[in-house]
């Protein structure tokens, strides 16, 4: 532990004041290395440190230590990614500069009245925190005059430029002094940083608090392997095995995100959604009640949880991995804060396994060689039901009782509950706070793991590449678990490879598509979706045109799809220039001939169709069946 204090760190009294009462006793690391160095003159600082390692304070004090409050000019400014981060800037700012009279901090961000803004801006602000977008408007509209800054914070850096504001910043930058402070906080270095750094900062420091693109310090990141249709089953499981959880959870897409959400509402939990398509009005509200604790459990897109920072966090769940690594770096940083350990928790498909290594290779430095990926197996009911039991009887102990509150209601109490025994009554309290976990897991879902191991592939499959393209003649073979077989009336000979189908699908649907094994064939071709946007990818795909010709996406048929190959390499050449010929004096013959006839495949008796959740059985395991008195067998 630090042994400085922030009066040895050359701050004024009016904010060792102020940061006292917050109850700040010694300065973190990156407060301790950033403060000094920020309160001289032309020091540009890049800061590379994880979220909720204190970098606000770090280089909130020392700006303003330096503003002069009898000028009401802009001196300084601090973009931010997002709107909440924004006002939480702001706020903090605020309770530091209590006791500095005539400090004005002003946020500016999309979303909210330009109007209301503007008048705060006219009447004098030495501070501006805002998005990016919204300070360009204003510096458009002449109200936000930074002719008088001489500093700039841009915090969460790496955000914002994921985010695509790398040309709003260079032309923000260009707009202020050019013998100014530039202050570069970041959770990772990445090449637009480095891009930032050499045009815009001179002779920067740059400060590093931990490891370069090290995930935080006191964080388990633990990840779970299972079939697609089994994530929501298998997200149930490890947030019932928790039972004190306070928990973000991370999905891809608002829509996923949304259906989450409900699931877990419906299914009895205290969660909310978090996304972009909520009013303002409705996600200031769901913040509020996460950051009192009345929320459980937040389900949330990375950009509506960026600048998120909520501290007590046990853990971090990545329902879907995020598709580059610093925002998994971002997600996990949210927990495992001020020396508490926290754990970072995802939910992979095999698909996914090998962004599991990627991400490991930079957050596990030498430094840190020892740590890992834990590849962990689902708890089973029993141990579900053995921790929820537990955890009532712990609440029961504990519970404070306040004889003068109660002593009223005890009479009539005692009466109505005469007549039970002292075992009914215990029966019935632990029936009313745990049953519904014995109910549930009575009849669970199974959820069978599939193997941590690469699984060797028959050569006859002729697979050809990485992603699954088939030799001349491959076979079709059957869906992988959780994915669905598409026809596509595209092949090699039309120059439909992988990357083709792949564009193709990403143009007309929305949202990303997972696309698993390719198999391509002369004149046609299949691929593979998760069960779950099947549906949606042929309905998105309708309209889809390849140049001028219409592109037909279709449900595989087995056994027309295994005659198609063979049907193509028995075709004399002379035949397919006739019937090339024959395409281009009627396109939609193209479509109908390589289109199998349509029928769709029937689901599996009790097969999920399209929701989350995953395939059911009747707790076969182990052949037991949780009965209404079961829960004495925790004890015996």
């Amino acid at each position: 532990m630090s042994q400085s204090t922030f009066s040895s760190l050359g701050l004024r009294e009016e904010l060792l004041t102020a940061i006292a009462e917050l109850g700040y006793e010694a300065p973190m690391p990156v407060q301790e290395a950033v403060i000094p160095y920020l309160l001289g003159d032309h020091n540009d600082v890049i800061a590379l440190a994880q979220t909720g390692t204190g970098k606000t304070a770090a280089y909130g004090l020392p700006v303003l230590q330096r503003i002069d409050v009898e000028n009401r000019q802009t001196q300084a400014i601090i973009l931010s990614p997002t709107r909440e981060l924004c006002l939480q800037i702001c706020d903090d700012l605020r309770d530091y500069s209590r006791y500095l009279p005539g400090m004005h901090v002003v946020p500016v961000y999309g979303g909210a009245s330009i109007e209301a803004q503007v008048r705060s801006l006219r009447k004098g602000a030495q501070i501006i925190v805002a998005t990016p977008g919204r300070l360009i408007d204003l510096m458009h509209r002449g109200v936000a005059l930074l002719d008088q800054v001489e500093n700039v914070v841009l915090d969460e850096a790496d955000e914002m430029l994921n985010m695509g504001f790398s040309e709003s910043i260079d032309e923000i930058l260009a707009g202020v002094p050019a013998d100014r402070n530039t202050l570069l906080f970041s959770a990772t270095m990445g090449p637009e940083i480095e891009r930032i750094a050499k045009s815009y900062l001179h002779d920067y420091k740059e400060i590093v608090i931990g490891s370069r693109n090290e995930g935080a310090e006191h964080v388990n990141h633990v990840y779970y392997l299972v079939k697609a249709q089994d994530k929501y089953v298998a997200l149930k499981r490890i947030v019932d095995y928790y039972p004190r959880i306070y928990a973000i959870i991370f999905c891809r897409t608002r829509m996923e995100t949304q259906e989450v959400a409900d699931h877990l509402i419906r299914d009895g939990y205290n969660a909310e959604s978090l996304h972009g398509d909520l009013a303002q009005a409705q996600r200031d509200l769901t913040m509020q009640k996460f950051r009192q604790h009345r929320t459980q459990f937040l389900v949330a897109t990375d950009v509506a949880a960026r600048g998120l920072d909520v501290d007590d966090l046990t853990h971090v769940i990545n329902y879907g991995l995020p598709d580059d690594i610093e925002s998994y770096i971002h997600r996990s940083g949210r927990t495992g804060r001020a020396g508490k350990r926290g754990t970072s928790i995802s939910i992979v498909h095999v698909r996914e396994k090998s962004k599991i290594r990627a991400i490991e290779r930079v957050i596990f430095t030498a430094e840190n060689s020892g740590r890992h990926f834990e590849n962990a197996q689902l708890p089973d009911p029993e141990e579900i039901c053995t921790k929820q039991l537990y955890h009532v009887i712990d609440q029961l102990e504990h519970v404070e009782v306040d004889d003068d509150q109660i002593a009223a209601f005890l009479p009539e109490v005692n009466r109505k509950l005469a007549w039970l025994s002292r075992e009914d009554l215990i029966k019935r309290i632990v029936t009313a706070e745990f049953g519904r976990f014995l109910r549930y897991y009575a009849d669970a879902p199974e959820i069978i793991q599939p193997s941590d191991r690469p699984q060797r592939q028959p050569s006859a499959e002729g697979r050809g590449s990485r992603r699954g393209e088939g030799s001349r003649g491959a076979q079709p073979h059957e869906a992988e678990e959780g994915y669905r077989r598409l026809f596509i009336n595209r092949g090699k000979r039309d120059h439909f490879f992988a990357r083709e189908i792949i564009n193709i699908v990403n143009r007309y649907v929305k949202g990303k598509v997972e696309i698993g094994r390719i198999d391509l064939l002369p004149t046609i071709a299949f691929f593979e979706v998760p069960e779950e946007d099947a549906d949606a990818v042929i309905r998105m795909m309708a309209k889809a045109k390849a140049g001028d010709r219409r592109v037909v996406v279709d449900w595989a048929d087995r056994e027309e799809a295994s005659d198609a190959p063979a049907r193509a390499s028995r075709r004399p050449r002379s035949a397919e220039r006739d019937d090339s010929r024959q395409r281009r004096n009627h396109p939609a013959l193209d479509d109908r001939a390589a289109r199998p006839q349509r029928r769709r495949k029937q689901r599996p008796e009790g097969e999920a169709n399209g929701t989350l959740h995953g395939k059911g059985g009747k707790a076969a395991r182990k052949g037991r069946k949780y009965g209404k008195d079961d829960w004495k067998q925790f004890f015996d």
